[in-house]
């Protein structure tokens, strides 16, 4: 068996076959219906039940019975963000992530800063689910396991980006059970536990009355108000995979928008009804923090406390076992969406092209590679710390709320003398943007010195970078406009009687374009000069590439592949007018090279001495920073053919100016 073979074995055994383009029903079965959706991008909402709470609760340590106020408010903020991101969906159905709001509603700058947050919010997913989850599962191993408990998390994470390389949908059906299993354990528990404190859940009300007179007394009117206000921002984490489901439209079932609002009622039922739940529960039983374990684990071992030994023992350790896999699933959220973010960044020359590309399986391959790799590195450099990465994590996804919102608000405004309700939804979006800014404001003010600054001086990074990418693939755009005017020159209708490219030979040049441009008209030229026109045929090959921009559907591939063809047939007009002889050969597919690997034996068959050409943009000055903003596809290709025995000759595009 060849290296290569071995290597697709691998591959194949691993993340899986490649998929076929012409597969009937592809993309219904890519997609998610809503309870898939739910359980694939609502666990991150979900899973903060584990973590957002707890935070919340040890703020009230002191005066515990203002957990009632706290549970009320959380409930009532996940619906107004939900109510408003359902507005969202509505206005965005191909996608509405905080990227793509406010870049269209605000301005690019915007956009960028949103991205740019939520991209380091998705890494921050990916550490804080893994990590969380660890912390739950180890709460009932044995202390001596604890040494164990960074490289199991290292493991989750390798885990689940091979599992995310596979494909959206495999990665989510793989979890529907553990999901649903964390549903059942957690909802009987709070359910059990207002069954068993009737009485005391009943007294509640006045009981809290009483004790905010108490607190009053002891910390004033102002005092209980900071303590709210501090113990409801500290749970900010609660809110943080709302966005997910806006963002993550492309990959649901069609109609996109239904199944979209679908699953943000699920969400918002799912987790307003667990964060209030557990808080009451704490309340209800007088849970306090023990050392080495979640307060959710206190919480279900005081509740199975009088039941038989071997009863409550299984049931604390499949609901906390239950309750680590929901936390590997929250981190799907970064594995699903952060590369969809990446991807219209990089499509609007943001970031790196590269990360539009899709696997055979397509997926984005380097988009789930660098969230995977980044989240990893934070996973390693906080050492698993969950107080630290939810300090890290809950401020950067306000800055995209709020954003979203101010976009929205926005809109509606602007669309007020067309739009008859414009008043009642700008009201949503106009209490969202109060809310989530207010939140932002106090979790920067709170948490900065206690590591938030971290987040907002990567976030910073991100930005700066992402204008870097910017101006360097503009500063080249421009540079390479000067090529256009050979288009229009070869719009012209030639000369009578021209023969610029009449048969001189029995060799067939193939050249590889991408699109009827200046590059690849240089690429055409070039090759005629190198060879003195000696060429009997011209062949075009274009590849059309799927990409996260255009693969939406069957309509938008079959879009591409009509405008492929039809940028192919340009080139043939223009030899054929100039006398020459020429056909255009195209396809669509994923990678270029791979695609090319299928055509070339039949084009060497039917053609006799071919010579492949093909353009490398080539700098004056190259970086490490060219070199990862530009593929190098043809050199790629020369090496293949070289190894067929093929000729390939790379027409040089040379670009002059110092690139940034």
């Amino acid at each position: 068996m060849t290296d290569n073979s071995l290597m697709r074995t691998v591959k194949n055994l691993f993340i899986g076959r490649e998929r076929d383009l012409a597969e009937r029903g592809l993309f219904h079965k890519l997609s998610l219906v809503a309870l898939l959706a739910w359980v694939g991008l609502g666990a991150d909402g979900l899973s903060s039940s584990c973590y957002g709470p707890e935070e919340a609760y040890k703020v009230l340590l002191a005066h515990p019975s203002l957990a009632l106020f706290v549970a009320i408010m959380t409930t009532a903020t996940v619906v107004i963000i939900c109510a408003s991101y359902s507005q969202i969906i509505a206005l965005f159905p191909a996608g509405g992530g905080g990227y793509v709001v406010a870049s269209r509603l605000l301005s690019p700058t915007a956009g960028v800063v949103s991205g740019s947050a939520l991209l380091i919010d998705y890494v921050l997913t990916i550490s804080i689910s893994v990590a969380s989850g660890m912390d739950a599962l180890f709460s009932f191993l044995p202390e001596s396991w604890l040494a164990w408990k960074l490289a199991a998390a290292v493991a989750g994470i390798l885990f689940l980006t091979v599992l995310n390389l596979r494909g959206v949908r495999e990665s989510v059906l793989l979890l529907v059970p553990v999901f649903s299993l964390f549903l059942l354990t957690h909802t009987f528990a709070v359910l059990y536990a207002f069954g068993t404190h009737a009485g005391a859940l009943a007294a509640l009300p006045g009981d809290t009355v009483k004790a905010v007179h108490g607190a009053s007394a002891e910390i004033g009117v102002f005092g209980v108000i900071a303590l709210l206000l501090r113990a409801y921002s500290m749970g900010a984490g609660t809110y943080t995979g709302i966005e997910a489901v806006s963002n993550g439209l492309p990959i649901l079932r069609e109609p996109r928008v239904r199944t979209g609002r679908r699953t943000m009622v699920l969400m918002a039922i799912s987790l307003g009804g667990m964060v209030a739940g557990l808080l009451v529960a704490y309340l209800l039983l007088g849970v306090h923090p023990v050392a080495g374990k979640t307060l959710n684990a206190v919480l279900l071992e005081q509740l199975a406390a009088g039941w038989p030994a071997w009863l409550g023992g299984t049931f604390v350790k499949v609901a906390l076992t239950s309750a680590a896999a929901l936390l590997l699933i929250a981190a799907q959220a970064g594995f699903l969406d952060g590369p969809r973010v990446l991807a219209n960044m990089a499509l609007d020359r943001w970031m790196p092209s590269r990360f539009t590309a899709l696997s055979d399986r397509f997926v984005t391959l380097n988009g789930v590679l660098i969230m995977g790799a980044a989240a990893l590195l934070v996973l390693l450099l906080t050492r698993g710390a969950v107080d630290l990465l939810v300090v890290l994590y809950s401020i950067n996804v306000f800055i995209t709320f709020s954003l979203s919102q101010l976009g929205m608000v926005r809109h509606w405004w602007q669309v007020r003398h067309a739009e008859a309700a414009w008043w009642r939804r700008l009201a949503i979006n106009a209490v969202g943007l109060a809310l989530t800014s207010f939140i932002l404001v106090t979790l920067v003010v709170l948490k900065f010195h206690d590591g938030g600054w971290v987040t907002l001086l990567m976030t910073t990074a991100l930005v700066a970078l992402a204008f870097a990418v910017r101006r360097h693939y503009e500063s080249v755009r421009k540079q390479l406009t000067n090529l256009d005017s050979i288009v229009e020159v070869a719009e012209l209708p030639p000369p009578p009687g021209s023969k610029d490219f009449a048969p001189a030979s029995n060799r067939t040049a193939v050249v590889l374009v991408n699109g009827f441009n200046g590059l690849g008209l240089h690429t055409l030229l070039g090759a005629v000069r190198l060879f003195g026109g000696g060429f009997r045929r011209m062949v075009f090959v274009q590849i059309g590439v799927l990409d996260a921009g255009n693969f939406k559907g069957t309509d938008e591939i079959e879009r591409l592949r009509g405008h492929v063809q039809r940028e192919g047939e340009r080139y043939v007009r223009f030899v054929q007018t100039r006398g020459g002889e020429a056909e255009a050969v195209t396809a669509v597919g994923h990678e270029v090279l791979d695609e090319l690997g299928k055509l070339v034996p039949n084009l060497v068959a039917r053609h006799a001495n071919v010579v492949f050409f093909t353009g490398q943009l080539v700098f004056e000055r190259e970086t490490v920073f060219t070199r990862l903003l530009h593929n190098y596809t043809a050199f790629a290709l020369q090496r293949r053919l070289f190894l067929r025995g093929l000729p390939c000759a790379i027409v040089p595009i040379r670009v002059l100016e110092p690139v940034a």
